[in-house]
């Protein structure tokens, strides 16, 4: 592999033009493609299949519907009642405006004695606002109609607040959370290379990178139905990677200029060395990714190869726009006063102590690591997850479903319907709802709503608890087993509360299996590379520390509540339940970059002779100074997500950022270095068995083993 990626890279040397070209049509093609092709994303999660999805199909081929809703909840200055004269008509007047905003097919009275929609105390009241729009469909221009009307309808000293799902905007890729993570980026690329322009050209390909990623992600929104989370997730991961595989290259060029290579030979050098590397971790990245179609959920499917798509560019920008962009900057990729040397550039004494210190005191660096990484992984026991994303605390939805919380009770906010389809669903549901009044955690059992001919019934059972408790989690369960033996009715128990109940459960039983998956396939990768079965071993170890440190630590702080104002977070609660499985995916090749960057440089040293401790020193001053780089802006990016970003991105890019501090500074840089000097010569055994595996040669020693000249020979042939 070393050999072809330095033709590779010699080839875009050469042709560097025609690359650049290439490039820039493939984005503006892109660009051209999204503005023309581009649909909606969906803001819902469900499983095709499952009971509550299945029933939710079926109510609205029974009952109609499927508008997407929202709710205005007013209440009059404090004292009053809604029912009064002059508030009655207040309200009355209020629904005839809500009925006529655009997109509104329909919106409640509260004060309809048919069906009323007011509190005990006669205090507080909602309308039920129902769009033609299909959920996640609402226009920003009707979501802002909408909260103008709310925001005039509290004149007089009333409080008017909106929730539900007509409200939610989808989010977006773009804006402050995306800056100040390119930012910090730029200023740590500026201090690693100690040039603005290097810092500059590194982040512009990452771009190209990310732009034609995410582009094509919303020109596959025309043809297929995604995750409004798909975009972000690709646009996070697209450019913290793109950044690091094009520093990887950048920094192995710049060594190969420093050892008096010429620009070209340096240029496919470090193609076929760093390029490598970045070709094999980027490879464990999309298999990680896209390994969670194994775990048989569409839209974490679709999120998975999305995302995947974008770490494909990502190698491809880093394999061939970033060489030939070299081949324009030549020798001014080095700063000024080393451009006219070939003495080898010397590593920080700061990296030569750290990886001396870490050998020397190996049993204390490796018991102290595992001690502590153990201690932050404790909360995972505790851990919960939910699809209910809870809106930030100063919202107006949050304190429209804190009135509801108040007025009617906590499960007010997540009810759940019972659909009843055959011939006797009307007595079985009738039935229902008498049994229904006694069963633990039921509040309210709503008078089944028959369908005209008699072949169907929904019933509304409103919880005592909140959508996210264990409560209501119990609750569904203990429904559903009620209805298991209806006579003459099928039954199925659905609501956005018994979705959400139906995939944390589904994903909670797939994360086993999908983590033995991405560990066994680490272990192959890792044996493939570096030829060892000591090595694949501790690092795969690492890198369930890793998993349980990341996870330990937002559960802390999301589910439990500590240090929330660092975080900028309003409400604590359960995890979304995409939190546990995509962060595995995720760090799961992101640790393995870190494995293959650092570990190569040391098994290429071993393989020229050095020691087994000469070994882990050399490699690790040669390689640590450009991962403490990598992961110092993978941090930046993601963290950057956490202060500012959507609610449904915000604990996963939490866990992300946390994982990466984790994974390279305690992992990767002690605990690692530590084992392999406790194993010496032993870390780099095979067995005689498995010495038929091919080899990958990641560390380039291919390069060293030919003449240099015939590769060149072979591309100027070609030109």
């Amino acid at each position: 592999m070393a050999r072809l990626l330095y033709r590779l890279g010699s080839a875009a040397f050469h042709r560097r033009v025609v690359v650049l070209l290439v490039w820039l049509v493939v984005l503006v093609g892109s660009a051209v493609g999204a503005l023309t092709l581009a649909g909606s994303t969906s803001t819902t999660f469900s499983i095709p299949g499952q009971e509550s999805t299945t029933a939710l199909d079926k109510i609205g081929e029974q009952f109609g519907g499927g508008g997407a809703t929202a709710r205005v909840v007013v209440a009059p200055p404090e004292g009053q009642q809604v029912v009064t004269p002059d508030n009655a008509a207040k309200i009355t007047a209020l629904v005839g405006r809500l009925g006529e905003l655009p997109g509104v097919v329909s919106a409640s009275n509260p004060l309809d004695p048919k069906a009323p929609s007011v509190n005990a105390d006669r205090d507080l009241a909602y309308s039920t606002v129902t769009y033609d729009a299909k959920v996640g469909e609402v226009t920003e221009a009707q979501r802002t109609a909408l909260t103008d009307a709310v925001a005039e309808a509290r004149a007089g000293g009333w409080t008017a607040e909106v929730t539900g799902e007509a409200v939610q905007a989808p989010p977006h890729v773009g804006g402050v959370v995306e800056v100040v993570g390119v930012v910090i980026a730029l200023a740590i690329l500026a201090l690693t290379y100690g040039s603005l322009v290097m810092a500059g050209m590194n982040l512009l390909t990452a771009a190209v990178g990310v732009g034609i990623g995410t582009l094509g992600i919303t020109i596959a929104t025309g043809f297929l139905e995604l995750s409004s989370t798909t975009p972000i997730l690709a646009a996070m991961l697209g450019l913290a990677v793109g950044i690091d595989y094009a520093l990887f290259i950048i920094n192995r060029y710049r060594q190969e200029l420093r050892r008096g290579r010429d620009v070209g030979d340096a240029i496919g050098t470090a193609v076929g060395t760093a390029g490598s590397a970045v070709v094999t971790a980027g490879l464990t990245v999309v298999i990680a990714l896209a390994g969670l179609a194994v775990v048989g959920i569409p839209f974490l499917t679709q999120m998975g190869i999305a995302a995947a798509g974008t770490i494909v560019v990502a190698v491809l920008v880093a394999i061939t726009l970033v060489p030939a962009v070299l081949g324009f900057l030549g020798r001014r990729a080095l700063p000024r006063k080393q451009r006219d040397t070939t003495e080898e550039h010397r590593e920080r004494g700061f990296f030569r102590g750290w990886g001396g210190t870490v050998v020397r005191r190996r049993v204390a660096a490796l018991l102290l690591s595992v001690v502590a990484l153990g201690v932050i992984a404790v909360p995972v026991a505790s851990m919960q997850t939910t699809l209910v994303q809870t809106p930030p605390g100063d919202s107006s939805q949050a304190r429209a479903q804190q009135m509801l919380s108040d007025g009617f009770g906590e499960g007010f906010n997540g009810p759940l319907l019972v659909l009843f389809e055959g011939a006797g669903s009307v007595p079985a549901a009738t039935s229902a709802a008498q049994e229904f009044a006694d069963v633990e955690d039921v509040a309210v059992v709503a008078p089944p709503v028959p369908k005209p001919d008699g072949s169907a019934a929904l019933l509304t059972v409103v919880p005592e608890s909140g959508p996210t408790s264990a409560a209501t989690e119990k609750l569904v369960a203990d429904l559903r087993e009620r209805l298991a033996d209806t006579q003459g009715a099928t039954a199925y128990v659905t609501g956005a509360t018994a979705v959400s109940v139906d995939v944390a459960v589904a994903l909670d039983e797939a994360l086993p299996v999908y983590l033995a998956l991405v560990v066994g396939l680490a272990l192959v990768l890792l044996v493939l590379v570096f030829r060892s079965l000591l090595v694949p071993l501790v690092g795969v170890l690492g890198f369930l520390l890793t998993i349980g440190a990341s996870l330990g630590a937002t559960v802390a702080v999301f589910q439990w509540g500590w240090l929330t104002g660092a975080v900028n977070l309003d409400t604590t609660g359960p995890l979304i339940s995409l939190t546990p499985i995509l962060v595995i995916g995720i760090l799961f090749g992101l640790a393995m970059d870190y494995q293959i960057f650092l570990v190569s440089r040391m098994h290429e040293a071993h393989h020229r002779g050095a020691a087994p401790h000469t070994a882990i020193t050399t490699g690790f001053r040669q390689a640590a100074p450009v991962v403490v780089a990598a992961a110092l802006i993978m941090f930046s990016v993601f963290a950057g997500f956490v202060p500012f970003g959507e609610p449904t991105i915000k604990s996963i890019a939490f866990a992300l950022a946390i994982g990466i501090l984790v994974d390279a500074f305690v992992v990767r840089m002690v605990l690692v270095p530590a084992a392999l000097a406790l194993l010496g010569d032993k870390a780099w055994w095979l067995p005689r068995w498995l010495r038929w595996l091919p080899e990958l040669d990641v560390e380039g020693t291919a390069l060293d083993e030919h003449p240099r000249r015939e590769d060149r020979a072979a591309v100027d042939v070609n030109r």
